[in-house]
Order: C-alpha cells, then structure tokens, then sequence
C-alpha cells in the first residue's frame, strides 16, 4: 500500500477521498492549505478558512490520520493574486480555480507532501485518472467525472504527466450524492456541509472590493451597441485569416451606438456579465458585449441573444498552449477534432483545433457566447482533457 497526503479542505469530497483511501489500507494523512489571511473582502459565513481548518481536522480525528495546515498564503499571493490584479488591469477574465491547482495544489502543495514521504497526493476532485503504454511509455489521462453535473476535468486542465504521475482522485467514479451518503454512513462532520463558493481555498468574495484593493475606481462609459452593428458575415474556414477573423475580438467605437449612464471601472467587468450595471429602463436585460481598458468604456447589448455576445473561435498565444497528453501535440499546420469548452460546467462542444507558429486557433461548430480573454479553453476526445490553453 501506498502513503497518500490527501488535501484536507474541510468539505465532504476530501472527507470521503481521504476515508476511501483509508478503508483500501493506504497510509493516510490529511493536510489543510491555508491560503489566505484578509478577511475584509471575504462574506463571513460563506467558507471562512478558520471553520474548514477546524472541520477538516475533526475529520482527520474521526478517521484517525494525522493532520496538519501548511500556509501557503504567500505563494497563493504571489502566483493567483497578484496575477489576477495584473489579468483584470488588462482588461482580462483570469479564471484563479484552474490556476490554484496548476500553481498551488500541484506544484507547491505536491512539493510538500513528497517531502513528507508521500508517493501519491489525493484531491477530492470529480476526475478520473487512467494509466496506459503507449510506445513503451507511461502514459497517464486525465478523464471526465463519472457525476457529469460535477465534472472538474476542466479545473484540471493545466496538469501535467508528471503531477499526473503522482496524482489519486478517489472519489471521480462517484456521483455526489453517493458521496454526501458514504460521508454521512460515516458520520463525518461534513456530510451535510454546502460546496463552497468562489475563489479557490479564500470563500466568497465581494470581487469589486477585491479588486479595489489594488485597482482604483475611475468612471467611464457604459454605451450600448445595436445588434445589427454586431452581425459577422459568414466565413468559410479555409485558410489562416478565415481564423483570424472567426477569432478577432470587436473593437466598437463610442459613436456606434448610444451612452446610457457611466460605470467605475472597466476592469471591474467581463463580457457575458450582466449584474453591477446599475442602468435600466430598456426593453431587454443589458449584457456586457466588450470591454475596453484603455478608453475605459463598457460596450453592452440588450439580451441573451445579442450578436456581440457570440463568436466562433478564439486564439491562445503559442506561450500559453499546454498539452497534458504531450504525445499527442500537433505540429504548426496541423488540425484536431476535438470536443471543447471555454467554461466550468459548459456542455462539450464540437471545435476544430487548427496549430499555426504563433499558437493555436479553436473554431467551434457553432457560435459560443461571451469567449473571455484570460479564461481557459479545454479540449477534449472520448471524454478525456487533452490540453488547453488561455485565451488570448
């Protein structure tokens, strides 16, 4: 049997991850990441870090492991956010849970845990690991949860073969419902405990008075955009610049369309949003369609519906690409079929991922509504996480 840290996060996943293991003879021992110490921005009884440390140490005691907290809240500032304040200054939508595991829980909490002796580390994800040979090669996939509701593949998108190596998800061929029934059969502490909301391992938090810790209010304009100054003309993917177009972000210029009130900060916002707007009166709810840091303008849109929401492809800058299963990276000039998604919990997607010098372009089939720089896009086949990449 194997000796296994499991990251502890005082919820009901890691609690079953870390019986699950137990009860199959594994050497266990369970360790709470504290990742944060401001709590003037967190919304107090939305996951305080202080009642998850207490709850994954009661856990440990009734499942009797060791336990301990490492704080981590120093690296978790340095690598999610101050990148985070850097993402949304440049008018860009970091998405901090994906980073949280490429950066911290698979770097520098792995790091820790095999110091400590461990040969694998555990996570209470909704994700499955299969291990193959292929050309005398270990190799390791990243598949989908079996509970398709809670499928954190995509959370996982930044690993690589050697976190993989080292990696256990205990609970991916769960649903959760099973799990929340294992939890309570075992009168964990957490059984009944709600999935926590928000930034990873900080809670709940009020995200303009987070960013307004480093980023000043500054009024500009909100100014409305008619769907018809939106409409794309139809492209046939044939060659490079058909990408590029299907991929361009919409520059709008004030003139095109109507100013209907003033907003505190561009970089507050994100395309797709449509709360904190503060402007009503039309016949339709207002959508964020662009944004644009440098003249400090909102560009929005009324309904679900606008043309400015949607777009075929996007780009991700050759520095940002990464492929899990490296031995299946393309070649510049090379195409994929792939299944994809730009977001956690977004339905799988029919793309084509085209590889040029500069990077990669993602067409999908059909038009995606609000595609965000700074966000991740996943591909997929068979149900398995390929790679990904940020998009541009």
């Amino acid at each position: 049997m194997a000796k296994v840290v499991v990251g502890l996060s005082g919820g009901v996943d890691s609690s079953v991850a870390a019986y699950l293991l137990k009860e199959q003879g594994h050497e266990v021992i369970g360790l709470f990441m504290k990742n944060w110490h401001d709590d003037t921005v967190t919304i107090s009884d939305e996951c305080p870090w202080l009642e998850d440390s207490n709850d994954a140490m009661l856990v440990a005691d009734k499942l009797g492991i060791p336990f301990q907290t490492v704080d981590l809240s120093e690296q978790y500032k340095e690598r999610i956010v101050d990148y985070m304040f850097d993402e949304y200054a440049r008018g860009r939508t970091p998405n901090p849970d994906v980073l949280c595991n490429r950066e911290i829980k698979f770097d520098v909490f792995m790091d820790i845990a095999l110091e400590l002796g461990a040969d694998y580390v555990a996570t209470g994800h909704y994700c499955q690991k299969t291990t193959t040979m292929i050309d005398g090669k270990e190799i390791h996939h990243l598949i989908g949860g079996a509970d398709l509701n809670k499928d954190q593949s995509y959370f996982l998108c930044q690993v690589s073969q050697e976190q993989l190596a080292r990696t256990i998800f205990p609970i991916g061929h769960l649903q959760k419902p099973e799990v929340r029934e294992i939890a309570a059969s075992q009168d964990l502490i957490t059984a009944g405990k709600k999935d926590s909301q928000g930034l990873c391992f900080i809670g709940k938090v009020r995200l303009p008075d987070f960013l307004q810790q480093q980023l000043k209010p500054k009024t500009g304009d909100i100014i409305e955009i008619p769907a018809q100054v939106s409409m794309d003309k139809a492209v046939v993917v044939n060659d490079e610049d058909a990408l590029v177009t299907l991929s361009r972000k919409r520059h709008y210029q004030a003139h095109e369309g109507k100013k209907l009130g003033t907003h505190q900060g561009a970089h507050y916002f994100t395309r797709g949003q449509r709360k904190g707007l503060a402007v009503g009166g039309t016949p339709l709810p207002l959508f964020v369609i662009e944004t644009d840091v440098e003249s400090n303008t909102i560009f929005v849109g009324q309904g679900k519906q606008h043309p400015g929401l949607y777009r075929r492809g996007l780009f991700i800058d050759k520095s940002e690409l990464h492929w899990i299963r490296e031995d299946l990276a393309l070649k510049s000039g090379e195409k994929m079929d792939v299944m994809a998604r730009i977001r956690y919990r977004q339905t799988l997607e029919k793309a084509v991922l085209h590889i040029v010098d500069q990077g990669a372009y993602l067409i999908f089939d059909t038009p995606q509504s609000a595609i965000s720089p700074g966000q991740f896009a996943a591909w997929y086949q068979d149900n398995e996480c390929l790679g990904s990449g940020v998009i541009s």
